[in-house]
C-alpha cells in the first residue's frame, strides 16, 4: 500500500467515525426528547439532520476520489465498500432520528397516553446500546461485539410488534387516543428502523473482518 493511500483512507476512517457520533447523538437526543417530553432538544435533532446528510455527501465524494486516484484492491478495497455502505446506513439512521424528533414535538403537546413498559423505557435504552456498540464494533473491528448487537434487534422486533397489539386495543377502546396512537406507532416503526441500521452496520464489521456474508440468515 502507497503512504498516500494509507493516509487517505486513514482520513476517510476519521469521517466516518465523525458522522458515526454525529448519528449516535440524534439517536440519544431524539430518544430523550421522546421520553422525556422536551420539544426544544426534538428542535435540535430536526436541526442536526441537515450537518448528517452533508457529511455523507463529502464521505461520498471521498470514497469516490480515492477509487479514482489509488484504484485499490483486496482489503483496502473492501474497507472503501463498508464506508459506502456505512455511510449510507448512518445518513438514513439520521433521517429517522430526525422523524422520530418530528413525532416527539407532536406528542409533547399533547396529553400524554400510556405506553407499554417495554417501549417506555426498554427499546429507547436499546437502540442507543446497538447504535453505540455496532459504531463501537466497526472502530475495533470487534466481531464478537457486532454479533452482540445483531442479537440485539430481536428484543427491537419483538417491541415493536408489542405496541402494534396493545395500542390497537387502546383505539378500540378510546377513539379520542386514535391520533396520538397513530403517531407513537410511527415512532416505534422508526426506531426498529433504526436498529436494523445498527444491525446493517455490525453485519458489515463481520463481512470485513471475516469475510462472511450473514445478511438474509434465517433461523430454521
Amino acid at each position: 500500500m502507497s503512504v498516500h493511500l494509507q493516509r487517505d483512507l486513514d482520513r476517510l476512517k476519521k469521517e466516518l467515525l465523525s458522522l458515526g457520533e454525529m448519528v449516535e447523538s440524534a439517536t440519544n437526543n431524539a430518544t430523550l426528547s421522546l421520553s422525556n417530553r422536551l420539544p426544544e432538544v426534538a428542535k435540535s435533532v430536526i436541526e442536526a439532520e441537515k450537518l448528517i446528510d452533508l457529511k455523507e455527501v463529502q464521505i461520498e465524494d471521498s470514497c469516490l476520489k480515492i477509487l479514482a486516484l489509488h484504484q485499490p484492491v483486496a482489503i483496502d478495497l473492501r474497507f472503501i465498500v463498508l464506508v459506502l455502505k456505512v455511510n449510507n446506513d448512518l445518513e438514513r439512521m439520521g433521517d429517522l432520528c430526525a422523524n422520530v424528533a418530528e413525532r416527539a414535538l407532536f406528542l409533547s403537546s399533547e396529553e400524554p397516553i400510556a405506553l407499554p413498559a417495554d417501549f417506555a423505557e426498554n427499546m429507547p435504552a436499546c437502540i442507543r446500546t446497538m447504535v453505540h456498540n455496532s459504531l463501537d464494533a466497526l472502530v475495533k473491528l470487534d466481531v464478537n461485539l457486532a454479533r452482540e448487537v445483531i442479537a440485539m434487534d430481536q428484543q427491537v422486533d419483538a417491541i415493536n410488534r408489542t405496541m402494534y397489539v396493545e395500542l390497537q386495543a387502546l383505539m378500540e377502546q378510546d377513539s379520542g387516543t386514535v391520533k396520538r396512537a397513530i403517531e407513537l406507532l410511527s415512532t416505534s416503526r422508526y426506531l426498529e428502523r433504526i436498529a436494523d441500521l445498527a444491525t446493517n452496520i455490525a453485519e458489515e464489521v463481520v463481512f470485513l473482518v471475516e469475510g462472511e456474508v450473514i445478511r438474509h440468515h434465517y433461523d430454521t
